[in-house]
C-alpha cells in the first residue's frame, strides 16, 4: 500500500513538473511570437531626424563599423553627452552587418525587446513560481504602448540593451541568493557574474544605477532574505553584501554627470530653479503613473509647462505620500505592494528631473524598467483580490485578456506614428501644448524635403513660443541665408543664438558659414576653429576651414 502511494506521488510530481516546464515553454513562445507580430511594422520604418543622426546616420565612427579605432573611441568618448561604450559598439555592429539599412537596426532593437520580455518572465517565475502572473507582467512589459519609443526608435538602443543586462544581472543574483542559503560555494560565481552584468548595463545606459536598490527590494520580497521584524540586524548585512554594486553605481553617476556637464546637456537649455525641478518631479511621478494605466496622447517630446500649478503639485505630493503610506501599512500581508511601488519610484530617480538634463519634462522611454514595478503590483494585487471570488479564473482571464488586448491595440496605433518624421513630429505637435522643439523638428523635416520657406514659418513659431530657444534661431537664420533673406534679420538670429549658446560647435560653424558668405573669411575661420576646439572630430568644420585656407568656394551650410 505504501509503495502504491509512493508511485502515485512520483507520477503526480512527474506530471506536475512536465506541465510546468512545457507551460513555460509555451508562454515564452507565445510572448515572442505576439511581440514579433505586433512590432513587425517597424521593420519597414526609416530613421528619424532626432538623435538618429548623432547616434547612427551622421556619426562617422559608428558608420565605420567594428574597428579597433572605433571601439577605442567608444570607450573614451562623451559624444551625445553620455558615456555608454557598449551602446556605441552595438550600433557599430549593426552598421557592420546592415550598413545604413534601417530595417537591420530596428530588428536588433526588437530582438532585444523580445529577449528582455522572456528574461523578465523567467525571472519572476523563478522568484515566485507563479507562471500566469509572471506571464501577465511580461506581456504588459512587451505590449504596453509606453514602450514603443524604446523599441521603435533606433537611437534608444541604450534602453533595450541596458535592460537586457539588467534582467540577466537579476537572474544571476537570484541564483546567487538561492545558493547562498545552502552555503553552496558556487554562489560566489553567480555574485561575480551579477556584478559583471551590472557593469555591462551601466556601460549601455547609466539609468540602471538603481539596480542595487532593486536587489534589496527583491531580498525583502519574494526572496524573503529579511523581514520587517529583523530589519535592524539583517538589512545592514545585505547592504554591505552589495557594496561593490553601490560602488559601481556611484562611479557611473559621477562619470555620467561629468560627461553630461562637459557636453552641455545639463546647461544647454537653462537649468530650472531647484523648486521648479522638484515640482516637476512630483508631477512627473503622477504623469508617469497615469500614462501606465491610461496611455493616451503619447509624444516624443513633452516640454516643461510655462508654470506649475501649486494645487496640482500639492495634490501630486499628497497622492504619492498617501499611496506610500497605504503600501507600508499593508506590507506584512501584501509585501509585493511596497516592493512594486518602491521599484517604480526608485528606478525613476535618475531621470525624474531633479538634476535637469535637456528640456523634456518627462519621456515615455524612461518608463521601460520602472513600469515593471507597477505591473508586478497590479498582477499580484489583482490575484489576491480575486482569491475569494467563486469565478476567480474566469474573471481574471477576462480582465487580463481585456487589458492585454487594449495594450496590443494601442501599441499598434502608436507604432504608426514612428513611420517617419512627418507622422511623428506632427502627432507630437497635436497632442502637446506650446511644444517649441516639436515645431523646430517639423521645420527641419520640411527643410530636408526642400520646403525651406515653409520650414522658416515653423522655426519662427518655435521662437514665438520660446524666444530663448537658440537652435531655432540658428535654423531660421541658415534657411533665410539659403533663401537670400534679409541680412539684418539673419544677423539678429545668429547674434541671439551666439548669446544663448556660446559653446555650441554647430552655432560656431553656422556663424562661420554666414561670415564666409558675406566676405569675412578671417572671422569665419576663427569660428570654424572654435567649433573644432569644442568638437575635434567635426569633419564639416575642418573641411570648410581647409576650403578657406585654399581660397576655394564658400562653405556650405552644416547638415546638422
Amino acid at each position: 500500500m505504501k509503495n502504491e502511494e509512493t508511485v502515485r506521488h512520483q507520477r503526480q510530481n512527474f506530471f506536475s513538473s512536465f506541465f510546468i516546464h512545457h507551460s513555460s515553454f509555451a508562454v515564452c513562445l507565445a510572448l515572442a511570437a505576439i511581440t514579433l507580430l505586433v512590432y513587425s511594422p517597424m521593420l519597414w520604418h526609416g530613421f528619424i531626424n532626432y538623435d538618429d543622426p548623432d547616434y547612427i546616420t551622421g556619426n562617422a565612427h559608428v558608420i565605420g563599423g567594428l574597428t579597433w579605432t572605433n571601439v577605442a573611441w567608444a570607450f573614451t568618448t562623451g559624444d551625445a553627452a553620455n558615456w555608454h561604450p557598449l551602446t556605441w559598439i552595438s550600433h557599430m555592429t549593426d552598421c557592420q552587418l546592415f550598413g545604413l539599412n534601417p530595417a537591420g537596426h530596428h530588428l536588433t532593437n526588437l530582438l532585444f525587446h523580445i529577449a528582455n520580455t522572456l528574461l523578465l518572465f523567467l525571472l519572476l517565475k523563478k522568484l515566485t513560481s507563479a507562471i500566469w502572473r509572471s506571464f501577465f507582467v511580461a506581456a504588459l512589459f512587451a505590449w504596453h504602448p509606453l514602450h514603443v519609443e524604446s523599441v521603435a526608435w533606433a537611437s534608444e538602443r541604450k534602453d533595450v540593451l541596458s535592460a537586457f543586462f539588467w534582467m540577466l544581472a537579476l537572474l544571476a543574483y537570484a541564483q546567487f541568493a538561492g545558493l547562498s542559503k545552502i552555503q553552496n560555494p558556487k554562489s560566489k560565481a553567480f555574485y561575480i557574474l551579477a556584478l559583471f552584468l551590472f557593469a555591462c548595463g551601466l556601460m549601455s545606459k547609466p539609468m540602471v544605477v538603481t539596480l542595487p536598490f532593486v536587489l534589496l527590494l527583491l531580498d525583502f520580497w519574494p526572496l524573503q532574505r529579511f523581514t520587517i521584524y529583523d530589519l535592524r540586524f539583517t538589512i545592514w548585512r545585505l547592504i554591505s553584501e552589495k557594496i561593490p554594486f553601490f560602488a559601481l553605481s556611484a562611479a557611473a553617476s559621477v562619470v555620467t554627470f561629468l560627461v553630461q556637464k562637459a557636453g552641455g546637456a545639463t546647461l544647454a537649455f537653462g537649468v530650472l530653479p531647484l523648486h521648479a525641478r522638484i515640482e516637476n518631479a512630483l508631477l512627473g511621478y503622477v504623469r508617469y503613473l497615469s500614462k501606465i494605466f491610461w496611455p493616451g496622447d503619447l509624444a516624443l517630446i513633452y516640454p516643461y509647462p510655462a508654470h506649475f500649478s501649486i494645487a496640482a503639485v500639492v495634490g501630486a505630493a499628497a497622492l504619492l505620500v498617501l499611496l506610500t503610506a497605504i503600501f507600508i501599512l499593508q506590507t506584512k500581508q501584501f509585501p509585493y505592494l511596497l516592493v512594486g511601488w518602491l521599484w517604480f519610484l526608485g528606478t525613476l530617480v535618475p531621470v525624474i528631473g531633479v538634476v535637469q538634463v535637456g528640456f523634456q519634462s518627462i519621456a515615455d522611454r524612461y518608463t521601460y524598467l520602472p513600469s515593471i514595478g507597477i505591473f508586478i503590483l497590479a498582477a499580484w494585487s489583482m490575484n489576491d483580490f480575486l482569491n475569494s471570488r467563486a469565478n476567480k479564473k474566469k474573471i481574471s482571464a477576462l480582465a487580463g485578456t481585456a487589458a492585454l488586448a487594449g495594450c496590443l491595440a494601442a501599441t499598434s496605433i502608436q507604432l504608426k506614428y514612428w513611420r517617419g518624421d512627418v507622422e511623428l513630429f506632427w502627432h507630437t505637435i497635436k497632442v502637446t501644448n506650446d511644444n517649441y522643439d516639436a515645431y523646430d523638428c517639423f521645420g527641419r523635416m520640411l527643410e530636408n524635403i526642400g520646403k525651406k520657406k515653409e520650414a522658416v514659418e515653423f522655426y519662427k513659431a518655435a521662437i514665438s513660443i520660446n524666444p530663448n530657444y537658440s537652435r531655432a534661431h540658428v535654423d531660421v537664420a541658415m534657411d533665410l541665408l539659403d533663401l537670400n533673406g534679409d541680412p539684418n534679420e539673419i544677423s539678429n538670429h545668429l547674434a541671439a543664438a551666439a548669446r544663448l549658446s556660446p559653446g555650441s560647435p554647430v552655432m560656431q560653424y553656422d556663424f562661420g558659414v554666414f561670415l564666409a558668405q558675406h566676405g569675412q573669411p578671417g572671422e569665419a575661420a576663427a569660428h570654424f576653429k572654435a567649433a573644432l576646439a569644442d568638437k575635434p572630430d567635426f569633419s564639416e568644420a575642418q573641411k570648410q576651414l581647409d576650403l578657406l585656407s585654399s581660397k576655394t568656394n564658400s562653405p556650405a551650410r552644416s547638415t546638422r
